[in-house]
């Protein structure tokens, strides 16, 4: 560039045209101390791919940003720039394809075959070593280049032809050489990314960060020239990193358990140190998505797992002092798996089949002798709402169960109105009814009066929805049907009751449509999980604080199933339960929570706890045929399950062929979400195999700490090391510096 940009410009503009690859490689960060010009980033230092072959990219800086080129020296091209623009071109193809032949735990023996493979055909045969998916231990016996894909799908009928039916196509980045450049149009000057050149774009202050593709993000980004087209970096420390994946990976908002959320932050930490440097050819270290984890910046962060990350600052897990390979999985569908029979690596000790319940889980109970009798209104039994008002002392039911069925009288209708409006916080509430007793239209009006209630009978009902609502109601005069009108599209009137507009009304309904009227002023409710009962106190997690709520000598106990709710002599309750109560005078007089679930699984309220998928033969067929050229779908036979009934090895039978599929692989060929499941086959009139109903279980590859078990198991009282220990077998955690 002819010149340095003024430090008043607000716009800076880069078009970025690939002509050709990248062969050198850019200073490493952090060798020239100078470079920094005050921005110091605390170690451990992550880099991680935001973007890999960038075409358009917009950049802003919340408070003007430096712009570096690093090559031989550093120098500065824009100071104090607001945003970067940067387009980039793909002028080549930059992957080939390879068939892996075959695969083997033992070097000697993948030599071996390819050897004989090499006499046999007219290819390349080579023999790559140490990697499959992200575990170490197998050899693989590669065939080719092969510049396309239906290139090698061709290819592999021959290797079946020669007995090697396990085929399998494998994509590969291809780098450029030394003599092809890679440039970057800056200010209408080419500016050479070759040689080891490299952009960096770095907050002008320490406070500032960075933005792209809407995301906020921490540290400093780096732009360079790889073989798979422009990268985008983003160097930050490792904290503050992982401050952006555990709210991707576990979100605080629908998993809020902080030991969970902790649970996650020291996997996600020892995954990435262990895995530091896996990209270190191209520049960075992990990528941003879930091939190593998701991370999205700083858009994403939330003060619980923050608060997680910071708590467990430095903690990892280990192994006989060895980091592990922290994987993890969203859903297991009751059991994890065995790692090696899912990513075809050797045993790894720590990554074992684990079964995703509570061990030695403890059962808390409470009794009582106290219950109502059945009140049925309109065919539902509201017995649970009188119970509820009950207990807040509005009323005291009377022992004989025809109590409830006579009619309040005003008096007592205007006592329980003045006490429930109190509860709702209404002060001095009005409320005052002639003796005898009330009809409908009556003890709207008392109720009315009661809550102050005028403004929203007239703001909240339209002229033509109260003529509608109360359409048929014999006997209600013309000033009463706004009234009711809201009384019955809000649901504290059933149609029964406001249809008998001059019949009188009983207890039980007067006392039920109070529980409704609370529950629309001041829900009285309290909400929280059940972390344990010593000693006569509910022990509940509420708002990530522990509450110690005294139970009340006889308190009304209740169990819901199905949307019915109904009184029980004895609760039986485990930590992680949802229990929702009821306190008078500091005391918990109500209580009630969910039936206990048939099935001890933790991972059970997650959404792919279980699931079904129907796909045509036709649709699945194209699919498959994407990586096994096997002609017309036949059938698909599970051959072996793994010990958490996983299917680990899958015959794919077609007309022109078959193909045995292992581990991981099995889950992407299919488009399943996890390798748990059985198989179903639909058929037309005439039996002709039409679609494969696949029910299964899980989502994820199924390996390590399942992150819905952990929060169920924080849930009911495990710490996060508690949950580590669990899911990764005979592991430590430590704090590493």
């Amino acid at each position: 560039m002819s010149q340095i940009l003024r430090r008043n410009h607000k716009y800076f503009f880069m078009i970025f045209l690939v002509l050709f690859f990248l062969a050198g490689r850019p200073i490493e960060f952090a060798q020239e101390a100078a470079f920094f010009q005050g921005f110091l980033i605390e170690k451990p230092v992550i880099r991680i791919a935001l973007d890999i072959d960038l075409e358009d990219a917009l950049i802003h800086a919340s408070s003007g940003m430096k712009i570096y080129q690093a090559a031989d020296s550093y120098k500065l091209l824009a100071e104090d720039v607001a945003e970067a623009r940067v387009k980039g071109h793909k002028e080549a193809l930059t992957e080939k394809f390879l068939i892996q032949a075959a695969q083997s735990r033992r070097r000697e023996e993948a030599e071996k075959i390819a050897s004989e493979l090499r006499l046999r055909i007219d290819r390349s045969v080579t023999v790559a070593g140490g990697k499959a998916e992200k575990l170490e231990g197998v050899y693989q016996v590669l065939v080719g280049d092969f510049l396309t894909r239906g290139e090698a799908l061709s290819f592999i009928r021959n290797l079946a032809a020669l007995g090697y039916p396990e085929a399998w196509i494998i994509r590969q980045d291809v780098p450029r050489g030394a003599s092809k450049p890679q440039w970057v149009m800056i200010g209408g000057r080419l500016v050479d990314l070759n040689k080891g050149s490299a952009l960096y774009l770095i907050p002008s202050n320490p406070q500032s960060y960075l933005t792209y593709n809407g995301r906020n993000y921490r540290g400093i980004f780096i732009l360079r020239g790889s073989a798979r087209g422009a990268l985008l970096v983003n160097v930050l420390n490792l904290e503050d990193y992982l401050k952006g994946v555990v709210p991707g990976e576990l979100s605080p908002y629908m998993f809020g358990e902080i030991e969970a959320l902790k649970a996650q932050a020291v996997a996600a930490r020892t995954y990435a140190l262990k895995n530091l440097g896996q990209y270190g050819d191209l520049g960075f270290d992990l990528l941003a998505t879930p091939q190593s984890q998701v991370y999205e910046g700083m858009s994403v962060e939330s003060p619980r797992s923050t608060r997680a990350v910071e708590e467990t600052e430095g903690e990892v897990a280990v192994y006989r002092g060895g980091l592990i390979n922290a994987l993890y999985t969203s859903t297991c569908g009751g059991t994890t798996e065995n790692a090696e029979e899912i990513f075809e690596g050797n045993p790894v000790p720590y990554l074992r089949s684990v079964e995703c319940v509570m061990e030695r889980e403890r059962v808390f109970s409470l009794a009582t002798a106290r219950r109502l009798p059945a009140y049925f209104e309109d065919g539902a039994n509201a017995a649970a709402k009188i119970a509820a008002v009950a207990a807040l002392g509005v009323l005291e039911p009377g022992r004989d169960p025809e109590w409830l069925r006579a009619p309040v009288s005003g008096g007592e209708a205007a006592e329980w109105a003045r006490k429930a409006a109190a509860i709702a916080g209404k002060k001095d509430p009005a409320a005052t009814a002639a003796p005898g007793s009330l009809t409908p239209p009556a003890f709207a009006r008392l109720i009315r009066d009661a809550f102050g209630w005028e403004e929203r009978i007239r703001t909240l009902v339209g002229k033509s929805e109260s003529g509608h609502a109360t359409a048929g109601l014999p006997g209600l005069a013309p000033e009463d049907r706004p009234l009711m009108a809201y009384f019955l599209i809000s649901g504290i009137f059933p149609r029964p009751t406001a249809s008998r507009a001059e019949s009188p009304v009983e207890r039980g309904e007067a006392a039920a449509a109070l529980a409704r009227v609370l529950g629309l002023s001041r829900d009285p409710f309290h909400r929280g999980i059940l972390k344990g009962i010593e000693n006569g106190f509910l022990l509940v997690s509420v708002d990530d604080e522990i509450r110690s709520v005294p139970v009340a000598a006889d308190p009304y106990l209740l169990r819901s199933m199905e949307g019915t709710v109904s009184f029980v002599s004895t609760l039986d309750l485990e930590g992680g339960d949802a229990v929702e109560w009821l306190e008078r005078d500091g005391r918990a007089v109500y209580i009630q929570a969910a039936s206990l679930p048939l099935s001890n699984v933790l991972d059970q309220p997650s959404q792919y706890h279980s699931w079904q998928i129907r796909i045509s033969r036709e649709d699945l067929s194209r699919r498959v045929n994407q990586f096994y050229p096997i002609g017309k779908l036949m059938d698909l036979i599970p051959q072996k399950r793994g010990a958490s009934r996983r299917v680990v090895e899958l015959a794919v039978i077609g007309q022109e062929g078959r193909a045995l599929v292992r581990g991981l692989k099995i889950r992407q060929v299919l488009n399943l979400r996890d390798n748990l499941f059985v198989i179903d086959r639909e058929t037309d009139g005439e039996g002709r195999l039409t679609h494969f109903l696949f029910s299964g279980k899980g989502w994820g590859h199924g390996v390590g700490l399942c992150q819905v078990g952990a929060f169920r198991l924080a849930q009911k009282g495990a710490t996060y090391k508690d949950i580590l220990k669990k899911y990764y077998q005979g592991v430590e955690i430590e704090k590493r510096s």
